[in-house]
């Protein structure tokens, strides 16, 4: 069964075998330049050891008198001193520290050359027991030369212990060990740190591949840094931009589509109702007004012809409205000035504003270009919001009127919003008021708004319906500054 690591734990495992690598070669660097400076300081110091004792026998020697260098070479000038042995010219061993008699390896036998020189020192480990247990000592000689003298007299071998020096770098060893550890801590925590850092936004990113291969594109990466995992997370989220507004498009596509597919089964429906009703329509309207004419008729006969009249115009005025509805008009555009145009739809409803006491605020910003549009249609869309807004307040309600530029990245367009106080339009239903047929008030059709979205969209435009603070509905429409079909 093959063990499968995650990136987190591959990159985690790997740089703490490279800081095990690193943090173990350093401290076996150390630990042998360590051992080396401590061989060669004890080196050093039995050669200062035996150049003392030798100076301190000279004369002694000199006469041959080796009472007194056994006299001498008994008192212990240094710690780690363990023994001392004296031999002549000729290499023969002339007189030694007690401890040596009981090594006759020790004693017998001297390490320089006959023919040394005062440069030529001897050097040997060896270990001796002691009490019971083994000691580690570093043997020196060295030649014996009076001043002024080409001759040598003989020489001098000491044995110095090392149990000190391998105390002291056994001390060294632990201290190294101890930092070794403490460093491959706080190696091992940088490197978590680190590779949590690289594979948290990977695995993010996988994530979110994930989720947008499954259609779901508001998938967005925090961007924690600019380096290269920063710039693939950027990239993933204009990836993820990218295809929120290519499915964004699509799904208004087969909106339109969709709604292209209607229209046409609506205009055959429309054309069969202008055929089948409208023309028996006419003659029995005809009739009606032929009755209304005579003389005589009663006052409920009169009452009752009007009340036919009126719902043969409610009939006519549906029929219209279906027509129109399914019809694509062409449009004639120019310049004109959307705050023109928006007076003029004002001014015709101002009647009924005022019977209502309704109070309507204008917001006008100035300066506002002129745009490419079909100024009827976009009069009866403006005519179509008001009046919807108008009927929507209760008496003594408010409506307001705003007019705006929107500039901004790949925006550039007009702004009208009206906003009134009224009780407002469920959420869920924010969509379905443009559809055909939809209404809520008792003697509407459902066309109005419908015919607002079908003309803005033959401006390129959009109506939609925007939440507020307040109570109330806000309709959006926004017209783009070079627009027109």
């Amino acid at each position: 069964m093959t063990l499968r690591l995650t990136l987190y734990q591959r990159f985690l495992t790997a740089n703490l075998l490279l800081l095990v690598l690193l943090v173990g070669s350093i401290l076996l660097v150390i630990d042998q330049r360590e051992s080396s400076a401590a061989f060669e300081e004890s080196r050093t110091r039995g050669i200062l050891i035996a150049q003392n004792i030798a100076n301190l026998n000279l004369e002694p020697l000199f006469f041959y008198d080796l009472e007194a260098i056994k006299k001498n070479i008994e008192e212990r000038i240094d710690e780690s001193l363990l023994y001392v042995v004296y031999y002549d010219r000729f290499n023969a061993p002339l007189v030694s520290s007690d401890l040596v008699k009981k090594h006759d390896d020790i004693f017998c036998c001297s390490r320089l050359m006959p023919d040394a020189t005062p440069q030529s020192f001897a050097f040997a480990s060896r270990t001796l027991k002691q009490d019971g247990r083994p000691v580690r000592l570093l043997e020196v000689e060295i030649p014996i030369f009076a001043r002024g003298s080409a001759t040598r007299w003989g020489s001098i071998k000491v044995g110095l212990s090392l149990e000190d020096m391998h105390a002291r770098i056994r001390r060294t060893r632990l201290v190294l060990i101890l930092i070794g550890l403490a460093g491959l801590l706080f190696g091992a925590a940088g490197a978590a740190l680190l590779a949590r850092r690289i594979s948290g936004p990977i695995k993010d990113l996988a994530k979110g591949t994930i989720r947008i291969s499954r259609g779901d594109f508001s998938r967005r990466l925090v961007l924690r840094s600019q380096d290269e995992v920063g710039q693939l997370a950027a990239s993933f989220n204009a990836m993820s931009e990218q295809l929120q507004q290519t499915q964004r498009e699509k799904e208004e596509t087969n909106r339109k589509l969709i709604q292209a597919e209607k229209l046409a089964s609506i205009g055959r429906i429309a054309a069969t109702i202008a055929h089948e009703i409208r023309n028996p329509l006419t003659s029995v309207k005809l009739n009606i007004q032929k009755l209304a004419q005579i003389e005589g008729l009663g006052e409920m006969e009169r009452e009752h012809l009007t009340l036919s009249q009126e719902g043969i115009n409610q009939i006519e005025k549906f029929i219209k409205g279906f027509l129109n509805y399914t019809r694509v008009a062409e449009l004639r555009l120019n310049r004109f000035s959307v705050e023109q145009i928006l007076e003029e739809s004002l001014k015709m409803l101002r009647p009924a504003f005022e019977h209502k006491q309704v109070t309507v605020d204008q917001r006008y910003q100035p300066g506002l270009p002129e745009i490419l549009v079909d100024g009827d249609k976009l009069r009866d869309v403006f005519t179509n919001v008001l009046r919807n807004a108008l009927e929507a307040v209760e008496e003594g309600g408010r409506v307001r009127v705003t007019l705006s530029h929107l500039t901004g990245q790949d925006q550039d367009c007009l702004r009208i919003r009206v906003e009134d106080n009224g009780p407002g339009i469920p959420q869920e239903l924010g969509e379905t008021i443009f559809e055909p047929f939809f209404t809520t008030k008792p003697t509407g059709v459902g066309l109005g708004l419908a015919n607002a979205r079908k003309i803005l969209e033959q401006h390129q435009g959009t109506i939609r319906v925007e939440k507020t603070d307040r109570t109330g509905t806000a309709l959006d429409i926004e017209l783009p500054i070079k627009g027109g079909t």
